[in-house]
């Protein structure tokens, strides 16, 4: 997906849908030729590797899973294919639109989610992050919930997951920051905020992050009370682009946090590359560090690591009081969990009616940018 196609999100099945299959060997093309006509699939043979197909929306679904049910992992990552709503060789910007065979089984899947953005079916829960010097409110991390049809609340984890199996991160990551910020605003929030972000769907920083900065300062919230926190660095595979969009927000005014610090030594590689603000020490340490001494010994060293770079320390997942006694003793700054508090939506019963609209009106180039 280029950068001038993230801000919509692109449509693959019409109430008759043309499908084209470029298919990477003979026995895929076999395995499709077989499928179509088992189905009644009116298809046509363009090439040794390519059929193209009728579907309508009826018996796309029963398609879809068929054809992912027939061919292998590597087939489906191997076969490329795009969709037409017209009869005809595909446009230009039908071409633009080739996606892996994978890809558009998922993106079939995540028809929910995509209603779900559409309709904004989402919202932000805020957990509160402790001082732990004096347990007071230090800050707050906005947590995305999204729901579905039924609303019923999707765990984030499978939503994103399937978000980026489908080609969707870009617009469901958006989606979240844009919602921490409206939510926070919404309830009239009066704290730091953690905003989330995962750094592979950034394309370019300048291009894709300027939305979210500017509903920021557009709605009145102080950049040096926002912190944007990187979700899956374990995960950061190109160092350079990663720098660039942390340089994005540093310029900006905002400070930067890596979450999950201690779940891997690259996290520890990216404390030394990225001097981020704050790092989050990994909750799978934190739970039951107090009669650990294997994890004290990691959750020491990397308290000392960060101290000595000028880097505060926030303890997630913090469930007991001989955990939170523990670690404010190893001198953590901050500590999140829920020993003080879950994460639940802000009460916006004092917001009035006015300001309700103001808010609307200063999202709206984010809202678009996000559908």
């Amino acid at each position: 997906m280029y950068c001038a196609d993230c801000e919509s999100i692109d449509d693959y099945f019409f109430d008759t849908t043309y499908f084209w299959l470029f298919l990477p060997t003979l026995e895929t093309f076999s395995k499709v030729a077989g499928l179509c006509g088992s189905m009644d699939i009116n298809a046509t043979q363009q090439s040794d590797h390519c059929i193209s197909c009728v579907v309508e929306r009826p018996a796309i679904q029963k398609f879809i899973m068929s054809i992912n049910g027939a061919l292998e992992s590597k087939e489906k990552e191997n076969t490329k294919v795009t969709t037409a709503c017209h009869d005809g060789a595909p446009s230009i910007d039908d071409m633009g639109r080739i996606v892996t065979l994978e890809i558009l089984v998922n993106r079939y899947q995540a028809k929910w989610l995509i209603d779900s953005i559409e309709k904004e079916r989402y919202e932000t829960w805020f957990q509160p992050i402790i001082d732990a010097r004096d347990e007071s409110v230090f800050a707050h991390e906005g947590l995305f919930r999204v729901r579905d049809s039924d609303d019923s609340i999707v765990p984030p984890a499978l939503a994103f997951k399937l978000a980026e199996k489908s080609d969707l991160l870009f617009s469901l990551d958006l989606v979240a920051r844009r919602s921490a910020v409206e939510c926070a605003a919404r309830g009239k929030l009066n704290s730091k905020l953690f905003i989330n972000f995962n750094p592979s769907s950034i394309y370019d920083p300048s291009y894709c992050l300027r939305a979210t900065a500017a509903a920021i300062n557009e709605i009145g919230l102080s950049p040096s009370d926002i912190v944007f926190e990187v979700t899956e660095t374990h995960r950061a595979d190109d160092l350079n682009h990663l720098k660039g969009i942390l340089a994005f927000y540093r310029n900006a005014g905002f400070q930067i946090a890596l979450d999950d610090i201690g779940s891997g030594w690259s996290g520890l590689n990216l404390l030394q590359s990225l001097r981020p603000d704050f790092v989050k020490i990994d909750m799978e340490l934190v739970r039951g560090v107090h009669n650990d001494a294997y994890k004290q010994n990691i959750v020491n060293s990397l308290i000392q690591i960060a101290n000595r770079s000028g880097i505060e320390v926030i303890a997630e997942g913090v469930e007991t009081e001989d955990e939170a006694s523990w670690l404010k003793n190893a001198k953590a700054d901050y500590l999140q969990g829920y020993l003080y508090g879950r994460p639940a939506p802000l009460s916006t019963q004092t917001l009035s009616a006015e300001e309700a609209q103001q808010i609307d009106q200063k999202m709206n180039p984010l809202k678009a940018a996000a559908k």
